[in-house]
């Protein structure tokens, strides 16, 4: 099995340290999503006072010549400090700051979704949008393979390991764990975790959180989750299809409601939404991976539990649908419906906000809207 030589370190040495009094100081630790739209940076600074609110916190910058942000000539880019979590890596009183970028001159970095996405959550703010995304991911080594898979060869075939339990068919359960504690100490709204359909490959959910912050705490969540399998000497990757195959791939299925469908009668709400989403499915497919669908099309095959990316569907409790209505939901006429379009890879900002565009902002068509005009 292929692990980082830094895994090897012995963790009991650094902890030495890591129990040395820090005084008055506060380490934060700035956070961004770069140019891939995919890969999470961050650097660490050193404040004199522990930040009590996001407002606290210093804009800071870095050279985005090195993040695929800008060219070398015209390179310091802007983070704005934007979601603020403790940190459980350096544990109390130390921070995790989520950033927003802005380039040189003040404007959005292309891969900044969460600018438009907090503008269009303002606007429905009234109709309280809930959100629950289910992220799927695959544990590798650092030599691309399967974590516990053969090193020449595949395990047996899908079955035994949704949900499994035994060293045959759970393959990583430390890293799960420890991720998941890490998130509750930093206040990330993970609600659950499970071994998944592929060998090695696991899902973790969060919400139901509201509006933008479905957004900041799934991109805390996964950069809380890179950080654990670095200590392990592994690699999280949310490759939408990571083995060729007879394999599942990795979605990141987005359970959405507004305050109407959750009340008596919701259904009637449920299913209006839906027919909007019927109308503009390309739309969603390129707001649902960083690749504008590419990545998506080798997932979304209409086999292993997927809809095809070509056609739109629903049904109740259908796992081969693009949108699924569950069971319960339908019997209580009230409640959610789960989008199971979106990627692993995807970017929950254009996830959710594409779902407000078309659900509440009534968007028809395949552009999206600019209200600014």
């Amino acid at each position: 099995m292929a692990t980082s030589a830094s895994s090897k370190l012995s963790k009991d040495v650094k902890q030495r340290y890591m129990e040395l009094p820090q005084g008055d100081k506060v380490q934060a630790m700035y956070f961004w999503i770069d140019g891939t739209g995919e890969g999470l940076r961050c650097k660490t600074r050193t404040l004199d006072f522990e930040p009590k609110s996001i407002e606290d916190l210093p804009e800071w910058n870095f050279d985005g010549s090195s993040t695929y942000q800008s060219e070398g000539s015209n390179s310091d880019m802007f983070l704005i400090p934007s979601a603020m979590f403790r940190d459980p890596f350096r544990k109390d009183p130390n921070k995790l700051v989520l950033c927003e970028v802005l380039k040189y001159n003040r404007k959005k970095a292309e891969t900044n979704l969460r600018n438009s996405c907090k503008n269009i959550m303002s606007m429905v703010e009234n109709q309280h949008p809930w959100f629950g995304m289910e992220q799927e991911y695959t544990i590798l080594g650092t030599d691309g393979h399967p974590f516990g898979w053969p090193s020449n060869g595949f395990p047996g075939p899908q079955g035994p390991y949704y949900c499994g339990v035994g060293a045959d068919k759970a393959y990583g359960r430390d890293i799960v764990e420890a991720h998941y504690r890490a998130c509750l100490y930093a206040g990330v709204n993970i609600c659950g975790t499970n071994a998944e359909v592929m060998p090695a490959q696991w899902e973790f959910q969060v919400g139901p959180c509201e509006g933008i912050e479905m957004g900041d705490h799934l991109w805390a969540a996964r950069f809380i989750l890179h950080r654990v399998c670095e200590d392990f000497g592994v690699v999280a990757s949310f490759d939408p299809k990571p083995i060729p195959g007879n394999w599942n791939g990795a979605g990141c299925h987005t359970n959405f409601s507004t305050k109407e469908m959750r009340e008596d009668g919701g259904l009637k709400y449920i299913e209006d939404a839906i027919e909007k989403l019927s109308k503009r499915h390309q739309y969603h497919i390129r707001a649902y991976d960083p690749k504008g669908g590419l990545d998506n099309a080798r997932r979304l095959t209409g086999y292993h539990e997927t809809s095809n990316i070509n056609e739109f569907s629903a049904g109740v409790a259908n796992r081969g649908a693009s949108i699924r209505i569950p069971r319960s939901v339908g019997q209580d006429k009230k409640g959610y419906f789960e989008d199971r379009r979106p990627s692993a890879n995807c970017d929950p900002y254009s996830v959710t906000e594409a779902l407000i565009r078309t659900c509440l902002l009534n968007e028809e068509g395949e552009e999206p809207q600019d209200y600014k005009n």
